[in-house]
């Protein structure tokens, strides 16, 4: 089967089911290229946003069209696991300055999710943001500062996680 038609049959729910997709097509050369096309339709998004989080997990990288094509997207997606999955991804997607104002507005909106683990990892990926790009660096800090007031005790150890790095 296709890598279109494996995701279809998932049930959305068996890691072992869409690990033997990803087994199945990783390998592939135009792997990534598959998945991303997959990734903003509702359809696929949950399975196509898991599969390139692992195979980026595995060491493998991106091209940086490939990944501005992902950052330019990034306020199509419909899913909470979707947006999980990418907000995970984010230490393995380098953001060019181009692709700045994409994924701040993706932050942004996932701040004020309804599920806890999307905003743990939004709280993360402007740790990435201001990483990279230091002009965000006073305003995460003062996110950090808000959340660990008034935030789910999942978020605040997330939070704490990425202050021990020295943050």
């Amino acid at each position: 089967m296709c890598i279109e038609q494996d995701i279809a049959a998932w049930d959305g729910k068996s890691s072992a089911d869409i690990k033997a997709v990803y087994d199945a097509h990783h390998s592939a050369a135009d792997f990534a290229d598959k998945v991303i096309a997959l990734l903003f339709t509702p359809a696929y998004e949950k399975g196509a946003t898991w599969l390139l989080k692992a195979w980026l997990e595995a060491g493998n990288r991106l091209e940086q069209f490939q990944i501005a094509e992902i950052y330019r997207s990034l306020n199509q997606l419909q899913q909470w696991e979707g947006k999980l999955h990418l907000l995970q991804s984010i230490s393995f997607m380098p953001i060019a300055a181009t692709e700045c104002k994409y994924l701040y507005d993706f932050l942004r909106h996932t701040l004020t999710d309804q599920n806890k683990f999307v905003r743990a990892w939004s709280y993360n990926g402007f740790f990435e943001l201001s990483r990279q790009h230091s002009e965000y660096l006073n305003e995460t800090k003062q996110f950090f500062q808000m959340a660990m007031r008034d935030e789910a005790p999942s978020v605040k150890a997330r939070i704490r996680n990425i202050m021990k790095t020295g943050f």
